[in-house]
């Protein structure tokens, strides 16, 4: 199987997973979701709250730190691979306009269609019906990893009521559209930033797409083309300038000219040089190898300290991040003051307002309850145990008020440091501490 079919089915299988992934379960919780709705971030099957999100640095750090570890051993293997606008592309370009419309020969990426004839003219709106229906199709499944699958399809439904979603779905797609119709290849080469990144990851490990110039022979001298015809090579070079390679490329290079930011990895020149180079009986002269491998005969030595490093800050952050989801708390409280700082009582007590929100992280009932440290001088009110059902979250005003007369400040208010112990069910092993500042008053107050 040549590289071109390999990629082909690797497409399908990343696609149909990418599609596929938004409907999985595991426990109720999806296995890859942020919900802006409902505040919850859904990962592997465990859910977050938004108050819950410190996980989610680990992940970043994870997908920057792999993309530039992937970069510097394998070079553009996303692009050429799994990128969503490689996968485009090859569905407009190889699937709609050459298989099922003839427009294109897939041998020739470079030719421009000739659209002067009538029937060509008639495929070209075909084509583009079909990619807008496609585009609608991919941006609605780019909207499930932010909606619920099950949500969404209730809310297009009722479009009136979700304009929002309607009109994003509809400017993701007419961006697919313009982007895949018109400006093609030339958003890998001018507008994303990867390709720029590359050439300062890039080394001479770096597995990546080669022309072996010890067998073909130098085509560029000092990036000028130095070979026109076969009649030009001596006896040991092996290309024969037959442009496969160049006439089958996307982006519009010639790969014999080296590494170029153009290149995406998709290896089809590699495909082409080994039809042409198997009719001579020879290995193609285009290889997906590093530089000292195909070029310096040298082993490739893909554990080099910088590649050592990146493992280990990918190791540490799957580490912290397994750490984090392991340790998810099965309650959150948020607690926060109202703008009353406090309040003299008519006994001369002094009393603070809280607002407790109890978010219920589990599957289960719980039953939540407060305990304070230094009951001697303070105690709770307007407080007793209640039933926090499951994903629930609930809202409570709680009032600490002093036990007995604290004479403290006479030239402003002081803030006072106490603990609190937040429960559920009774179990101290999943109790929660906070501190909390109660302001007690200046004591000319009380006068």
């Amino acid at each position: 199987m040549n590289y071109t079919k390999k990629r082909y089915l690797t497409y399908a299988i990343f696609t149909l997973f990418i599609f596929v992934l938004p409907f999985i379960k595991i426990n109720g919780n999806h296995m890859l979701l942020l919900s802006f709705e409902y505040s919850k971030f859904h990962f592997l099957g465990f859910s977050f709250d938004v108050n819950e999100l410190y996980v989610m640095p680990f992940l970043l750090m994870i997908l920057f730190i792999g993309i530039f570890a992937i970069t510097t051993i394998f070079g553009r293997v996303w692009c050429g691979w799994a990128c969503p606008q490689t996968i485009f592309r090859v569905v407009f370009r190889d699937l709609i306009e050459t298989k099922l419309l003839g427009l294109r020969r897939l041998k020739n990426k470079q030719k421009d269609i000739d659209y002067s004839k009538k029937s060509n003219q008639i495929k070209k709106y075909i084509a583009l019906l079909i990619w807008a229906v496609l585009t609608l199709i991919a941006a609605s499944n780019f909207m499930w990893y932010f909606i619920p699958p099950e949500d969404f399809f209730n809310y297009i439904q009722n479009p009136d009521e979700h304009n929002f979603m309607i009109l994003f779905i509809i400017t993701l797609a007419g961006f697919l559209f313009y982007d895949i119709v018109f400006w093609k290849e030339d958003f890998c080469t001018y507008t994303c930033p990867y390709s720029r990144i590359q050439s300062v990851l890039y080394d001479d490990n770096t597995v990546q797409v080669v022309y072996n110039t010890n067998r073909g022979g130098d085509i560029y001298k000092n990036s000028e083309k130095s070979i026109f015809n076969v009649k030009q090579f001596s006896s040991n070079e092996e290309c024969t300038t037959c442009e496969a390679c160049v006439k089958v490329c996307p982006t519009h290079i010639d790969i014999r000219k080296g590494l170029q930011v153009e290149c995406i990895n998709c290896l089809e020149c590699s495909d082409a040089c080994t039809t042409v180079m198997g009719k001579l009986g020879k290995k193609s002269l285009i290889e997906w190898g590093s530089t000292n491998r195909v070029i310096n005969k040298i082993k490739t030595n893909l554990f080099s300290k910088r590649n050592l490093a990146y493992i280990a800050s990918i190791v540490i952050c799957i580490f912290f991040a397994t750490a984090m989801i392991v340790e998810k708390k099965d309650f959150i409280v948020n607690i926060n003051k109202t703008t009353q700082l406090y309040k003299i009582n008519e006994d001369k007590t002094v009393s603070n307002n809280y607002v407790f929100t109890f978010s219920n992280m589990q599957d289960k009932k719980v039953v939540m309850d407060l305990t304070l440290h230094n009951q001697k001088d303070f105690e709770i009110k307007r407080f007793k145990p209640f039933i926090l059902k499951p994903k629930q979250r609930v809202k409570k005003v709680v009032i600490i008020k002093t036990k007995k007369r604290l004479f403290l400040s006479d030239k402003k208010d002081t803030p006072l440091d106490i603990k609190i112990d937040i429960s559920a069910n009774n179990n101290i092993n999943k109790k929660q501490t906070w501190d909390l500042s109660f302001i007690y008053p200046r004591n000319d107050l009380f006068n």
